[in-house]
């Protein structure tokens, strides 16, 4: 049996003959990139990194393909003691807390009780960002990620203390991860060396306080954005790392995508998100999510929704 000769039509021609054989092999698409990556250098009982939420959300949802979103925890709290702890915002014990993150959730419209800084205050930060680690360690960074957002949720929010193993547990648990590993891991010399090479990681990165992040370009040129800040300043930020490159923003993913992923999205995240003005979001909300989809509740004068799990 003969083999026929495979037959091309030449584009520029238009004469159509056999195929040059010669022509078979790999080929690279690939087009050279700057590659950036973000640091975010935070804490899990930060309450102005809490408040940057829905910023940073937007930010990453529409520019997230220029960079490596990289978080590094910073140790804002090892142990309450006798001394000042943030004396420039007044702070010496845990009952100080209280009205400080009060001040910044009601400026933030992020919702922050902060009564249980007097009634049963985190000891530390130091447990929920080992456990932050750990779970970056045996699984992935995105999961990571959902495991600060639980935790912050759960502290600010929800007033729970997440400095405690049982807490922490739960919250992890809820993942679909096994909480009672994780937290053992996490309490073992293995997490605190974990959390060792992220402090001296954000030592390395020159932060000082959180939150700030870093936006380094493969030339080691960086740019730093230290505490809250509008979304155009992240936005220039980058920019300003990437040189001429061209910025390209994604259209944010539909709520009810969005809503599914996050599990909770509270008022101002949806504003911020879609640019959506606070008055007119009951209307947005009709439009986007059918009611069937979604429950809306409340806590501390702020909406927030999650999905309706069947």
């Amino acid at each position: 049996m003969t083999n026929k000769p495979n037959f091309v039509c030449d584009l520029e021609t238009g004469v159509c003959g056999p195929a040059d054989e010669e022509e078979m092999g790999l080929i690279d698409f690939s087009q050279p990139k700057k590659t950036i990556t973000l640091y975010y250098v935070t804490d899990p009982i930060c309450s102005h990194c809490w408040a940057i939420e829905p910023v940073l959300r937007r930010f990453t949802e529409q520019y997230g393909g220029h960079f490596k979103f990289q978080t590094v925890m910073g140790g804002l709290l090892e142990k309450w003691h006798d001394g000042p702890i943030d004396p420039a915002n007044g702070i010496y014990k845990p009952a100080d807390v209280a009205p400080h993150w009060r001040e910044v959730g009601e400026h933030s419209r992020m919702p922050i009780d902060g009564s249980l800084m007097v009634d049963n205050p985190v000891q530390s930060s130091y447990p929920p960002s080992r456990v932050f680690k750990v779970i970056q360690e045996q699984y992935t960074d995105a999961k990571a990620n959902e495991y600060l957002r639980r935790a912050r949720e759960a502290l600010f929010a929800f007033n729970r203390n997440i400095s405690e193993d049982a807490v922490l547990i739960e919250i992890v648990n809820g993942m679909g991860l096994d909480g009672q590993a994780i937290i053992q891991r996490a309490n073992e010399p293995a997490g605190h060396q974990l959390l060792s090479e992220d402090f001296s990681l954000a030592r390395s990165l020159g932060a000082r306080g959180f939150p700030t992040i870093i936006l380094v370009n493969e030339d080691n040129k960086g740019v730093k954005l230290v505490g809250g800040r509008p979304y155009e300043a992240y936005v220039d930020g980058l920019q300003k790392v990437l040189g001429e490159e061209e910025l390209h923003a994604k259209q944010p993913k539909a709520l009810s995508a969005l809503l599914k992923q996050e599990g909770l999205l509270f008022a101002k995240e949806i504003e911020v998100m879609y640019e959506v003005d606070p008055s007119a979001l009951p209307a947005f909300i009709e439009k986007e999510l059918p009611s069937e989809q979604f429950e809306q509740k409340e806590i501390l004068g702020e909406p927030y929704f999650t999905p309706i799990t069947k």
